[in-house]
């Protein structure tokens, strides 16, 4: 078995990269960053994106397992102490492969005939550099509404924990084939009206931003930033391609969302 190892490159992450590595090529394990079957990533739920975008080419073939030496996050959900117990489960093939949706993200252009096309792990977000965000929002290609504001953020199941929830979004359960797009500050009164709440979207379902005025936009792909210029539509799906985690025990999504957002010394 390959695998490969991503650090935060701080002291204790990269201190666990190396007894981690140590110990996987003293089972027989094979170092390759170039085509690897795990990927561990040392640090927070940032490393772990990096590691998700080095590797979004060869998702079929690469599952990811987070080790946390910061706050408990989502994806990184091993503990440093944990980490001779999860060498040894790779090492012995005990775990099993679950698979999460993705968004896909196609921005089209005015001038050009092929779309930039990206996967998203947990959000995309579009934003105006300069004024008021001005897009035409159409679900399956009826037009829904237009929207004034700052900003649209479409989300993965996911990433449903992160930058949708500060936004007043909803929490989806993972393992739903959805995606969901809420508002950040849109504009009501008695000329402009949005619907004001987050739609949820199922796997099926499109939806497309065309621009009404300004047709240049900041837009993220988790945690890239670029600024994309005359666009004619941005387009969003859920992804045919799913996203891979190794899983050695049960992995209770609420507890977590219990513990990172409520109190996880309370009982019930």
């Amino acid at each position: 078995m390959k695998f490969y190892i991503i650090s935060r490159s701080d002291k204790l992450s990269n201190e666990l990269m190396a007894t981690a590595r140590n110990y996987l090529e003293d089972f027989g394990m094979e170092w390759n960053e170039e085509s690897p079957d795990v990927v561990l990533s040392i640090g927070g739920d940032g490393t772990l994106l990096h590691a998700f975008h080095k590797y979004s080419e060869k998702l079929a073939d690469v599952a990811f397992v987070g080790i946390h030496t910061g706050h408990l996050g989502f994806y990184a959900d091993w503990k440093p102490i944990e980490i001779e117990k999860l060498v040894l489960s790779i090492a012995k093939k005990e775990y099993e492969v679950i698979e999460y949706p993705l968004l896909e993200v196609s921005i089209h252009y005015q001038n050009l005939e092929e779309p930039a096309v990206y996967l998203a792990l947990n959000e995309s977000t579009v934003k105006s550099p300069d004024v008021t965000l001005v897009m035409d929002v159409f679900l399956n290609e009826h037009h829904f509404e237009r929207f004034r504001g700052d900003g649209l953020c479409m989300s993965t199941p996911s990433g449903s924990t992160a930058y949708n929830k500060a936004l007043g979004g909803a929490i989806i359960h993972p393992s739903l084939q959805a995606m969901q797009l809420t508002e950040m500050a849109s504009i009501n009164n008695r000329v402009f009206r949005t619907v004001g709440s987050p739609l949820v979207l199922p796997g099926h379902h499109r939806c497309a931003l065309r621009p009404v005025k300004a047709p240049d936009f900041m837009v993220t792909i988790d945690h890239l930033q670029l600024l994309h210029k005359d666009v004619k539509s941005i387009e969003y799906r859920v992804a045919y391609e799913k996203v891979r985690f190794a899983r050695f025990r049960a992995f209770p999504f609420w507890q977590r969302v219990h513990d990172s957002f409520i109190d996880s010394e309370l009982s019930d």
